[in-house]
């Protein structure tokens, strides 16, 4: 409401955790407050579903959630199963001013595998790529690029979103200071929560360097003895993307963070996101970690030297 050129983005919005007219309805009012600078990011939920003991949502019911919330920011008036019924449901009063309906709200979606990249092309809409590496983050996008062409979309057009998480070593910091713990750590460990529940759940698509493997070993015995037996996944999330567990800064190390997250020196790191840039990717999402709001600072500072 304060500024001309910030935009607001849902990063991502998981189906499951809010109806889709609800959904619909929270966009359209802050689209009201800050026209045409609102996205729509949407995915099938690592975090959100994990938390909870749940699978990802099902690609077709993603896709057909996007259709209700977007059929509705269009003004349609569209059917919407709900509680084994079918109902034709639309916004009643956008003319009030209340709910915006006119600009549009690009939709983005987290696609962190080929079928999902699949769906996004044939969507027409931004790919979000959660990535450690510009390697891994090359090859994502280099799959959803190949995903828009087979759509017959041209891939210069493809809005791509890098989400990295990290820490800004200072001259001479070790990537396992307790600054940088602090900062990268949460990133780094979601690899482990996610590969130790991956025969559960599934996988995230974060890939552990096989060098690494002992410390996912290690994880693995600290993770049989969370409690209860029937719901680890309670203590595996506890800190998620927030902070380091106690018992997770003994596998919290060097290797791991410089692996999984984007840290380095000032001068590595600025190099790192040129290379994604030069990929293609379009913007950078940076997770600002709890506890630390330096942290948006000391990175907007890296990013206006890129």
């Amino acid at each position: 409401m304060r500024t001309s050129a910030i935009r607001l983005a849902t990063g991502v919005l998981i189906p499951s955790n809010r109806i889709a007219p609800v959904a619909a309805g929270a966009l359209g009012s802050l689209n009201a407050l800050a026209p045409g600078r609102i996205d729509f990011g949407i995915s099938t939920g690592f975090t959100a579903r994990r938390t909870m003991g749940l699978r990802p949502v099902r690609l077709a019911d993603m896709q057909e959630y996007i259709r209700i919330v977007t059929g509705l920011l269009a003004g349609e008036t569209l059917e919407w199963t709900f509680e084994g019924q079918s109902r034709k449901i639309r916004f009643l009063n956008p003319e009030v001013g209340a709910i915006n309906v006119a600009d549009p709200i690009p939709l983005h979606v987290g696609a962190m595998g080929p079928r999902a990249r699949r769906l996004t092309a044939r969507l027409g809409a931004g790919f979000i790529q959660a990535t450690g590496g510009v390697a891994h983050g090359r090859a994502g996008l280099a799959d959803m690029q190949a995903a828009w062409a087979e759509s017959g979309r041209d891939p210069a057009t493809l809005y791509a979103t890098a989400a990295i998480g990290g820490c800004i070593l200072q001259d001479g910091e070790p990537a396992d200071s307790p600054r940088a713990r602090a900062q990268a750590g949460p990133t780094a460990t979601v690899v482990l929560h996610n590969l130790v529940e991956r025969d559960v759940f599934g996988d995230l698509g974060r890939p552990l360097p096989p060098d690494l493997g002992p410390l996912l070993e290690r994880y693995q015995e600290i993770y049989r003895g969370y409690g209860p037996s029937d719901a680890r996944y309670l203590e595996n999330h506890r800190g998620h993307l927030m902070f380091l567990r106690p018992e997770e800064h003994e596998i919290c190390t060097a290797e791991l963070i410089r692996a999984t997250t984007f840290t380095g020196p000032r001068s590595e790191l600025r190099e790192r996101v040129r290379e994604l840039g030069v990929a293609g990717y379009r913007h950078l999402g940076i997770t600002i970690r709890h506890g630390h709001p330096e942290m948006l600072e000391e990175w907007a500072d890296l990013l206006g030297g890129v």
